[in-house]
C-alpha cells in the first residue's frame, strides 16, 4: 500500500482532475466520494483504479467490506489534510475516495429496445443540472443520457455529486453535436421518435404518446434547444405552466416530462 503525506506529483494529478477537464480526460480517470455513489459504481462493475483512504484512522465496516470486494485495486493511504482537499472539504476528510476510469463516449453504451427512452441535454452550462437530469433519468427508467455540444462536463465533481450515484447506473455519453446522435438514431433497428421540449411546442406533454421508443430533447438552461435540434425533432411539446414564470429550470422541466412519460408507460405496459 502506498502512503502519501506530501503534495507529490500523484496528488497534484488528482487535485488537478477536480477542476481541469482537459487533465481529467488526459488521465482517463475521475474522483468519486460518498458511500452511495462509490457503492453503486462498484455494484455496477465500473473499473476502479485506486482507493484512497485516510491513513490516520481505522476503516468503517462499509469501507472494509468495499476493499474486500476490490482485492486487486491499488490502495493509497493519504494524510487527512490532503484527503480533505481531494474531498473538497475545508476540514473534515472523507473516509474514502475512489479513482474511477472514464468510460468511452460511445453511444452504443446506451441500450435500445422496444421501451427505449433516451434523454439529450443540449449544451448545458451547469454541471449540477447535468447531475440532476441524470438522477431523474435513472429514477424514471431512462435508458441513457446524452450531452451534446459545447457543454459542462458529465464528470465534473459537481455533476457527479448531483447524480447521487445514478451516473453509475445510467449510461451518460458526451458527443460533439446533434449529427452524431441522429446518425445513431437512424442506425437503430427500433424506430425512435425524437421529441423536443419547447415553450412554443405544438402539444402539451400529457397529450403526446410517449409509450413509443422516444428520444427526449432538453435545451440549454438559458436559450433552450438549438435551432438544429428543433429542426431535427419529429415533434415539439410544451409543459403547461401557470403563474408569472415563462419556463422551468432545465432540470425541473426534464423531471416533469420524465415523470409524465413514466406515468404513461406504467399504465400502458400494465394493460398490455
Amino acid at each position: 500500500m502506498q502512503r502519501i503525506s506530501t503534495r507529490n506529483a500523484r496528488f497534484q494529478v488528482w487535485q488537478a482532475s477536480l477542476t481541469n477537464r482537459t487533465k481529467r480526460q488526459r488521465a482517463g480517470e475521475f474522483l468519486v466520494q460518498g458511500v452511495r455513489p462509490i457503492s453503486v459504481a462498484v455494484d455496477n462493475g465500473w473499473p476502479v483504479r485506486a482507493v484512497i483512504t485516510d491513513g490516520s484512522r481505522p476503516l468503517s465496516r462499509w469501507a472494509s467490506e468495499l476493499l474486500r470486494r476490490l482485492p486487486d485495486v491499488e490502495r493509497v493511504a493519504m494524510a487527512p489534510e490532503l484527503l480533505a482537499e481531494l474531498g473538497e472539504k475545508d476540514e473534515v476528510a472523507p473516509e474514502l475516495i475512489a479513482v474511477l476510469e472514464l468510460p468511452a463516449d460511445d453511444l452504443d453504451r446506451i441500450p435500445v429496445g422496444p421501451e427505449f427512452l433516451g434523454v439529450v441535454f443540449d449544451r448545458p452550462t451547469g454541471p449540477g443540472n447535468i447531475g440532476s437530469i441524470i438522477r431523474s433519468a435513472d429514477a424514471f427508467g431512462a435508458s441513457g443520457v446524452i450531452v451534446t455540444g459545447h457543454a459542462a462536463d458529465v464528470y465534473d465533481p459537481k455533476a457527479v455529486r448531483a447524480t447521487t450515484g445514478s451516473l453509475f447506473a445510467v449510461p451518460a455519453v458526451r458527443v460533439p453535436s446533434h449529427r452524431e446522435v441522429l446518425d445513431w438514431v437512424r442506425r437503430s433497428a427500433v424506430p425512435i421518435v425524437v421529441v423536443g421540449t419547447d415553450e412554443h411546442g405544438t402539444a402539451d406533454v400529457y397529450d403526446f404518446d410517449f409509450t413509443q421508443p422516444t428520444l427526449l430533447l432538453i435545451g440549454n438552461e438559458t436559450n433552450g434547444l438549438s435551432t438544429a435540434w428543433k429542426e431535427s425533432a419529429d415533434h415539439l411539446v410544451r409543459i403547461p405552466i401557470t403563474g408569472s414564470a415563462s419556463s422551468l429550470n432545465a432540470a425541473n422541466a426534464a423531471t416533469a416530462v420524465l415523470y409524465e412519460i413514466s406515468r404513461q408507460r406504467s399504465h400502458s405496459f400494465k394493460t398490455r
